[in-house]
């Protein structure tokens, strides 16, 4: 366990990522950083859908970003179900 983190209440670690963020983004710019994250998962996508690079890069392009409306309906669809649990409606258990 890292030093100091079973120390930290779940609240308390909230607030220190909390700070990390904030001083991360109080030296660089966000916008800049989120977009070579998304070209970055983007390019995932593209090696997932063709491996070998052997498809036209349009079909390839086109299936990559398929693949990645998908990844972020998938996503979508775990926090809806989140969050019906919380509320205490719903089956989160079900795929």
């Amino acid at each position: 366990m890292p030093r100091g983190h079973s120390r930290l209440t779940p609240e308390q670690r909230r607030i220190r990522a909390q700070i990390a963020a904030n001083t991360r983004w109080s030296k660089e710019d966000p916008t800049a950083a989120a977009e070579k994250a998304q070209a970055g998962l983007l390019e995932k996508f593209r090696r997932e859908v063709d491996p070998n690079n052997e498809l036209p890069e349009a079909e390839r392009e086109r299936r990559a970003q398929a693949a990645r409306r998908a990844h972020m309906q998938r996503l979508a669809l775990a926090s809806s179900k989140v969050r019906a649990a919380k509320r205490g409606g719903g089956d989160s258990a079900a795929a």
